[in-house]
């Protein structure tokens, strides 16, 4: 089975507290995403300049690109108190009901993972955030009545890997909606730079840009790879964060010049080497490599996919021809790529 991996995307508690000092607090700090930044922007400045709270706020994209970091820079931003809970926690409606009634005005519920709510409580959240009321259930059975309790104004920011999960209601909700995108590689290295300052440590230029080429456009890989480029320095170098030691720091961890690791190169290799290019089906490749086959859909597909390396296809996975480069071998005849030829 995989262990945990120093390229995926999603964070634990502890990863959560270590990125905590690495935040930025306002919106005048925080890198990259440059349309969804101008927008909110605007919406933030014109509920201010109203004195109201703003529409609520829906913030899609992959794991670690800053939605959390969003919704903590808007409450900052509006200097209202933030209240942080997610779908999986929330299991029923009484639960939702519970966060609801104890709002303060003006405060900001950040809901993460919000496609992942139950259906009751999605029902629940409806009246709240359209006419801020929640019907409070008395009593059970025929002799069962709703209690409307009013609520103060507030605004519920939601977070969503998978906005496509969120049904149509619940989304129509929204008053602003901004989809967060994959970094470049010039905006990652401003993201490192900044985070060696604030980690005390003089990162040179390379460096940075050896860093963030193998960050898979993602903030919080980048940092965490310049924590262990860190580490690197501190115990086999002279505490300096050069290109050697950079390369050599990501060289222990199996992280390539691509962001691939362990997992990846083995799913490459046996779809090569051991099936020809492919196609060949999901299990079938699972086993080869030694893993579970939502192991292989989940953590490494999606990034091979994105950066054109594997294909899917109905018949199976295929090696494109930038896996071939990759590991440095031949395109095999009659292999997976020849479907694209």
């Amino acid at each position: 089975m995989t262990t945990e991996r120093l390229v995926q995307p999603g964070a634990d508690d502890v990863e959560r507290a270590a990125e905590a000092a690495l935040r930025p607090r306002r919106l005048e700090e925080f890198i990259g995403q440059r349309v969804v930044r101008d927008q909110l922007s605007l919406v933030l400045q014109a509920a201010l300049g109203r004195g109201r709270a703003p529409d609520h706020v829906l913030l899609s994209g992959p794991p670690g690109l800053g939605k959390t970091t969003l919704a903590m820079i808007i409450a900052a931003e509006l200097g209202a108190p933030l209240r942080l809970t997610s779908g999986p926690a929330i299991q029923h409606a009484g639960d939702l009901a519970a966060v609801l009634s104890s709002l303060e005005e003006g405060e900001v519920l950040f809901l993460d993972e919000i496609h992942r709510l139950a259906r009751p409580a999605e029902e629940l959240l409806y009246v709240a955030m359209e006419d801020f009321r929640v019907d409070v259930v008395v009593g059970k059975g025929a002799g069962a009545s709703a209690i409307p309790l009013a609520l103060p104004p507030f605004t519920v920011v939601g977070a969503t890997t998978r906005a496509g999960l969120l049904p149509a209601p619940l989304r129509d909700r929204f008053g602003f909606t901004g989809h967060l995108d994959f970094y470049s590689a010039e905006e990652l290295e401003r993201v490192l730079v900044r985070s060696a300052q604030l980690l005390g440590v003089g990162l040179h230029a390379d460096a940075a840009s050896e860093v963030a080429s193998r960050s898979r456009g993602t903030p919080r890989i980048a940092n965490r790879l310049l924590r262990r480029v860190r580490d690197w320095a501190q115990v086999r170098g002279d505490g300096t964060l050069d290109l050697a030691a950079a390369r050599a720091a990501l060289d222990v961890y199996e992280v390539d010049d691509l962001g691939l690791d362990r997992l990846d190169r083995a799913v490459l290799t046996a779809l090569c080497t051991r099936f020809g290019g492919g196609p060949v089906g999901l299990t079938t490749l699972a086993v080869a490599v030694g893993e579970e086959p939502e192991t292989v859909e989940t953590v490494a597909e999606p990034f091979l996919v994105r950066e054109g390396l594997i294909g899917r296809t109905p018949r199976g996975r295929i090696a494109m021809p930038g896996a071939w480069a990759h590991l440095g071998l031949t395109p095999s005849v009659g292999g997976g790529d020849t479907l694209f030829g």
